[in-house]
């Protein structure tokens, strides 16, 4: 994994000329980690390059977020760009409408998991649940170490034979386990549904998908775009698929902000 801003000359030639897509995280990535999702903003001088950005007729955005996509289109705010919410479950923009049909059955299951989990953590301090409508996470970020794999066993005791029976599916993220749907879905199918349809739209010219994200979800992403554009980790993470690394998220805005003066050049 390269730094970027060591190789940023070099990449310099692969940014001019190109349409850009660009795929973004949230939390970590635009926004710094909160102690809980609700207290993340996003920062003013982030907020200002992504509006310079969107109005770029060779930028498209699109924020690929494990929140619900209500979420994430508050926290973001911008219009005519591209959100997706629930790891590719949930996609609203310009001419997209998208959501998985999801059997009564599996609600029922979450609901189930959902009050299974609220009762066994309820003494575990920091622990909770966030119920995102088409998945569910158990958060434990805030949780005393010498617990969290307390924690764990209660996720899996409670999600194990639906897990089994194929009728859920667990994601592990950044101090958080998560049940999905059972279907094959994640960041790195949505990334490239959504880069086939611009392609479509462009007659395939000369796009380049930048994608940049610090969780273990957004691995997905960059195993998909691997060889197709420039994949970027919020930072250095062992094994990860990304190309390049970011060393915080503070680095991110201006990493966007030399994009920006590239285009705007």
């Amino acid at each position: 994994m390269k730094y970027l801003f060591e190789r940023w000359d070099a990449l310099l030639d692969k940014l001019r000329d190109k349409f850009l897509f660009i795929f973004l995280d949230f939390d970590g990535t635009l926004a710094p980690i909160a102690r809980t999702p609700d207290k993340a903003v996003l920062p003013k001088k982030v907020r200002a390059v992504l509006e310079k950005l969107a109005q770029d007729p060779r930028v498209k955005l699109a924020f690929i977020s494990g929140r619900r996509i209500d979420s994430v289109k508050n926290k973001v705010g911008l219009k005519g760009v591209i959100y997706s919410g629930n790891h590719g479950l949930e996609i609203e923009g310009p001419k997209i409408n998208f959501r998985p049909a999801v059997s009564p059955a599996y609600r029922v299951i979450l609901e189930r998991i959902k009050s299974d989990l609220e009762k066994k953590i309820s003494s575990i301090e920091g622990a909770f649940v966030e119920d995102k409508g088409l998945t569910l996470s158990l958060h434990y970020r805030l949780v005393d170490k010498s617990r969290v794999a307390e924690l764990k066993t209660i996720f899996h005791e409670a999600a194990v034979v639906y897990l089994a029976r194929g009728k859920i599916r667990f994601k592990p993220g950044k101090m958080v386990l998560e049940v999905r749907p059972p279907v094959e879905w994640d960041k790195g199918r949505v990334v490239l549904w959504l880069l086939a349809r611009q392609a479509f739209a462009l007659e395939k010219k000369n796009i380049l998908p930048i994608y940049i994200g610090d969780d273990t979800t957004d691995e997905d992403a960059f195993k998909a775009l691997q060889n197709k554009g420039l994949t970027i980790s919020v930072g250095r993470q062992k094994g990860s698929c990304a190309e390049y690394y970011l060393k915080s998220q503070g680095e991110v805005s201006g990493f966007l902000k030399r994009i920006s003066e590239v285009h705007y050049a």
